[in-house]
């Protein structure tokens, strides 16, 4: 009877254990990027469709590069999704993402693959926005405001206390804005630009798209951000313009990659190749997200500010996703801007 005992124990603990590691194989540490409302969206149609449970953090791309830097050794999450492609090129060079070639890859857009091929796979393109600003009609409709048409509109002193913009430290939009006037203008006089700017300032948020939420309540009359969050505010009724600048505007591509040393390995590949398809990004215009697409074949929302009419720069991604550049551009502005802030 004893060893009848000890042979139920042994099953009962073999059970135990299976439907233990079968529920280990079933998770999935994920970080995302872009804004909370599609990140929701997204974790709950991958959990859905795959029956894998998702632990989702909610970071801004900076935040999310300094924290996978950090936790190198020992990393806890297994992917990250969106966020500007910066931080993720940056991660790349530093070998803290994998190489994954993705067998979506031949139904993307040049840009997307180029942004794969350009970090030997390591990440890779999901969505594309141009940066430029929403202001707040109905303030410039008080305060007798001229429409902003240019970078050079927004140093009038009439926007005094009136711009916010994100800290370039924390968010990937800022870091693209940063990176876009120094493109536009050389750096000496893109910092010049800032400063003058700063005087308007009236926050630098910690995340990129919160200026023109902060706009669309009324709270600043502009928020420099990236086009299509300017235009998910006025999809949702207030009264927001988007602006895409005269000079030239630089772009993100939103960006995914797979973390080195991720202990659910399997289900961050399957995450990424269903992130790629073109039935998941064909409803990111259901959380109000309006990006191009990077899958060639996937539903462009109607609303999506489109490449075609706005006046893009080349923007180097490879240049201003180099570790060490990113880090001496970051500190010239906490030097020469954060330490003066409003």
């Amino acid at each position: 009877m004893g060893s009848v005992k000890i042979a139920a124990a042994t099953l009962a603990a073999g059970v135990t254990f299976f439907a233990f590691s079968a529920h280990a194989d079933g998770n999935l540490n994920l970080i995302c990027s872009a804004d909370v409302v599609i990140c929701e969206q997204m974790e709950g149609a991958f959990e859905k469709e795959t029956g894998i449970s998702v632990n989702m953090v909610r970071l801004s791309s900076g935040e999310t590069y300094a924290k996978i830097r950090a936790e190198a050794r020992n990393p806890k999450t297994d992917i990250w999704w969106a966020g500007t492609g910066d931080p993720h090129l940056q991660a790349a060079s530093e070998g803290l993402t994998l190489e994954y070639k993705s067998p979506m890859l031949g139904e993307l857009q040049d840009w997307a693959v180029k942004q794969a091929e350009s970090a030997g796979y390591r990440t890779v393109g999901v969505y594309a926005g141009a940066l430029g600003w929403g202001y707040n009609t109905e303030i410039f409709k008080q305060k007798n405001f001229k429409e902003p048409k240019c970078w050079a509109d927004l140093l009038d002193p009439a926007f005094k206390g009136e711009v916010q913009i994100a800290n370039p430290n924390s968010s990937g939009t800022a870091y693209t804005a940063l990176a876009t006037l120094v493109q536009i203008m050389g750096e000496d006089q893109a910092f010049d630009y800032l400063k003058k700017l700063n005087d308007n300032v009236s926050q630098y948020t910690k995340s990129g798209s919160a200026p023109v939420k902060a706009a669309a309540r009324g709270e600043t009359a502009i928020g420099i951000v990236f086009m299509h969050d300017a235009v998910a505010q006025a999809v949702e009724g207030f009264p927001v313009k988007s602006v895409a600048p005269c000079e030239g505007t630089g772009y993100e591509i939103g960006s995914m990659s797979i973390i080195k040393g991720a202990k659910n390995l399997d289900n961050a590949k399957k995450w990424y190749d269903w992130a790629l398809s073109p039935a998941v990004q064909s409803k990111m215009k259901e959380a109000k997200s309006f990006q191009l697409p990077s899958n060639k074949t996937a539903e462009i929302p109607k609303e999506a500010p489109k490449f075609e009419d706005i006046k893009l720069i080349d923007y180097d991604f490879k240049t201003y996703g180099d570790p060490a550049k990113r880090k001496a551009l970051l500190e010239r502005w906490d030097r020469e801007i954060g330490a003066n802030a409003n």
